[in-house]
């Protein structure tokens, strides 16, 4: 059987969406999340980007993220076909862990908590396949690489990209 690994963050969760949240309670104004295109990470918001850069480290930010569409039901079908991980590096927010796995048990009940990996590094990680939003996690994969489409990636052509989860159950189902 083969490995799928998948990230969490701005993968299967709404990170993006979930900034534009914190950051319209925090200020007020609602940002476009077109607006965010092509820009790093926490970039593109008006002004306080050192706020900005503090809320992956507030209760409930990982919490109470959105599953992105149709993240749930894919999922749920390559897990019946791919041996399947997913894998968030989340040691950069130790709150993160405890959010991260209640998370995953509340919108992925399918999967086993053995299937679920928290690591500082995803260069440890090795399969036949990684979609991940991050260039830099699939820079040191040895399977083959997909990057997931997010504002902050946009611009990056070096890999393989699926938009949505529709495209990912196209291309693994």
């Amino acid at each position: 059987m083969k490995r799928l690994i998948v990230d969490m963050d701005d993968v299967i969760a709404d990170a993006t969406g979930q900034f534009i949240q914190f950051y319209e309670k925090e200020f007020g104004v609602r940002v476009a999340r077109e607006s965010l295109n092509h820009q790093d990470e926490g970039l593109g918001f008006p002004g306080h980007h050192d706020v900005i850069q503090q809320f992956p480290f507030r209760e409930t930010f990982f919490r109470t993220m959105t599953p992105h569409e149709g993240s749930q039901e894919v999922l749920e079908r390559l897990n019946k076909e791919y041996q399947l991980f997913v894998v968030s590096a989340a040691m950069e927010f130790p709150q993160s862990l405890f959010e991260k796995l209640k998370w995953l048990e509340e919108h992925f009940k399918f999967l086993h908590w053995k299937q679920i990996v928290f690591c500082g590094s995803k260069a440890v990680v090795h399969g036949d396949y990684m979609i991940d939003d991050l260039a830099y996690n699939l820079d040191t994969f040895n399977g083959e690489k997909y990057i997931f489409s997010a504002p902050h990636n946009l611009h990056i052509h070096t890999y393989p990209r699926l938009n949505n989860w529709k495209e990912v159950g196209e291309r693994f189902l």
